[in-house]
């Protein structure tokens, strides 16, 4: 018996060919997809606004809320006396945080912070280690309410980043003039100069590091360790000066 004259494939077979094709070229990009994301870092959560969102559960038991972190564009007018014409860095480069901290009263509150674009994520997970550790925060205000003044922001006992200023005792830009330093609990974390001067002075008493009250940093403590294991530096681990609030990703 002869072979038969084999059928031509008509309309309805080619859709089914070309559904087919589609099927395995979505199954590869998702699949590829897939493969990119394991092991990434979760990108904060975006609105339309173009608000970015951080949130970590709290420590179960603790009793505490959970960690929040809001990062916003911020304007010159927010920004006010801490930012002017001139400064290295321009606003769009600047992001204003709202964020989770446990005071010395243990309980939650809200701080805010101006920071560069480009740390405020990793700034939002190291302050949220901070919190689910209960690190205890006195304040956290922007700068401009102490009239970007770092002595009166420092003598308040103030957490804070951005403040466009030279840096102290010199003429260079410091790194906060960039968003990128952050200062802590400046009273129980002094700075000290070469010659032996405590900043802010109501600091001196926590110039003595055998101390372990609350609110001070140490070297090895999870506190340091939320920073320098996402690449900044501490200046408690400087020679000279010594500045124990301090931290900076240039």
């Amino acid at each position: 018996m002869a072979n038969p004259t084999p059928a031509q494939p008509g309309a309805g077979a080619a859709r089914v060919v070309g559904v087919n094709l589609k099927t395995r070229v979505l199954t590869i990009i998702t699949c590829l997809a897939s493969v990119a994301l394991v092991g990434a870092t979760p990108a904060p959560a975006a609105t339309t606004t173009g608000t970015q969102t951080v949130e970590v559960a709290a420590p179960a038991g603790s009793r505490l809320p959970p960690y929040v972190a809001f990062i916003r564009p911020v304007t010159a007018e927010r920004l006010a006396s801490s930012w002017h014409e001139g400064c290295p860095i321009g606003v769009d480069q600047l992001r204003l945080m709202s964020l989770t901290f446990v005071g010395f009263d243990g309980a939650a509150h809200r701080g805010e912070l101006v920071v560069n674009a480009d740390r405020a994520v990793e700034i939002a997970y190291a302050f949220a280690d901070l919190y689910t550790a209960r690190f205890p925060i006195e304040r956290m205000e922007t700068v401009e309410k102490y009239n970007s003044d770092d002595d009166a922001s420092m003598a308040a006992n103030n957490t804070s980043a951005f403040n466009c200023r030279a840096i102290t005792g010199g003429t260079a830009w410091s790194n906060h003039s960039y968003g990128r330093a952050i200062d802590i609990n400046t009273v129980q974390n002094p700075y000290i100069s070469g010659s032996g001067t405590v900043y802010p002075p109501n600091g001196a008493p926590y110039a003595d590091r055998t101390q372990t009250a609350p609110g001070m940093i140490h070297a090895g403590d999870r506190t340091e360790q939320a920073f320098t294991t996402r690449g900044w530096t501490w200046g408690g681990s400087w020679d000279t000066p010594i500045d124990y609030q301090h931290f900076e990703k240039p």
